[in-house]
């Protein structure tokens, strides 16, 4: 057995990627102007369910930019997860608005209705739901609660490619979705992102905006401030390609689960992620284990251990309601969301990558089997 590291992910691009890409080069379009960029935005709004997308540098903008064309005002309250990145927090108060966390679900690490209820204030504008690391977010009971309350909704839907939630795409549900390209995901173009909707005058509003709000007619006098955020061709190129393989790679990726399930199942220390609910199945987009009490160590301990063997591995999410940044801002000083907090801190994946062989997934369960009490 190679004693090589396995990193946390390596991506998979045995497709059309290289030929795309040769394409960009021959023609001499490689700005944002090429052709590979309405293909792949129509590509991703077809795979989403959606009318329009909108391609931009990376995930975490398309929230920036996603967040501001909704036209909440300053000091509104946006629900979000506490148990997710924190781009979902950081274009909330970017957007001048408060963020309101929400515990998440034990067994799925999701958001809940419950919690949603629960933090709904008469200041209550908006919900982000954000689905992690491989089963969606329960939507149909927030979203029958967002359109009773008249909430507007984003959908953070970028770990999801491919995903569905009762047989409907995952990014086909809020008012506005918003997918990642980075390397680990489902769908990469290196860095990238996308913004997906089915309102005409909401999906041209996003497209000025990642275009620095240029006017047709006087191109540099501006009514509005946007971003510099377009995609280039030869990300889009890469995506398109990916897209491409999409079916595919969810395959890849539920194999990849059920192995880690095959060789983990008789660990009674390790809690697994859950194989499917009633109303998705696992993606993994991720394969992610949770220390149980008995293991003396937290997931730090834990990964150190690992990376002596050669193992990649990367913590879960730290929770937004303990972000230095946000405290200092004053901002969910009051909040606390035990579930969230412990699978922070004892919370990790495993090597999860598309590109990952069975010898390597068999190699870091046992890595995990030896270092665990």
């Amino acid at each position: 057995m190679s004693d090589a590291f396995i990193p946390v992910n390596t991506p998979l691009l045995d497709g059309n990627e290289a030929e795309y890409l040769a394409e960009c080069i021959r023609t001499g379009w490689i700005s944002s102007e090429g052709p590979f960029v309405k293909r792949f935005e129509q590509a991703m709004a077809e795979a989403a369910g959606r009318r329009h997308g909108v391609a931009v540098t990376n995930g975490s903008v398309a929230l920036d930019i996603a967040v501001h064309a909704l036209g909440l005002q300053a000091g509104d309250e946006v629900i979000v997860p506490t148990f997710t990145i924190i781009s979902c927090a950081a274009a909330v108060t970017r957007a001048g608005l408060v963020p309101v966390g929400v515990d998440c679900d034990p067994a799925t690490w999701n958001m809940t209705i419950e919690g949603v209820e629960a933090a709904i204030t008469p200041r209550t504008r908006a919900i982000m739901l954000v689905h992690i690391y491989g089963l969606p977010v329960d939507l149909e009971p927030i979203m029958k609660l967002a359109k009773a309350r008249g909430l507007k909704v984003i959908e953070d839907a970028a770990e999801m490619h491919g995903q569905t939630y009762r047989g409907a795409p995952c990014g086909s549900f809020g008012d506005v979705s918003t997918f990642s390209f980075y390397p680990n995901k489902h769908v990469t173009t290196g860095e990238g992102g996308m913004i997906v909707t089915d309102d005409d005058a909401l999906a041209e509003h996003l497209a000025s905006l990642r275009n620095l709000c240029f006017q047709p007619q006087q191109r540099f006098v501006h009514e509005e401030l946007g971003w510099n955020a377009r995609m280039t061709n030869l990300q889009a190129a890469l995506g398109v390609a990916q897209v491409e393989r999409l079916p595919r790679t969810v395959e890849i990726k539920r194999r990849i689960g059920l192995l880690y399930d095959q060789h983990l199942a008789d660990i009674a220390s390790i809690r697994r992620p859950v194989a499917r609910t009633n109303y998705a199945e696992n993606i993994y987009w991720v394969y992610g284990v949770v220390l149980n009490d008995d293991v003396a160590f937290d997931a730090k301990e834990a990964m150190r251990r690992l990376a002596q063997k050669g193992i990649g591995t990367r913590p879960f999410f730290w929770c937004m309601h303990q972000q230095p940044v946000l405290r200092r801002m004053g901002l969910m000083l009051d909040e606390s969301h035990p579930h969230a907090e412990y699978i922070a801190r004892r919370g990790f994946y495993l090597p999860s990558g598309l590109a990952l062989t069975e010898g390597e997934i068999a190699r870091s369960a046992q890595a995990l089997r030896e270092v665990l009490p």
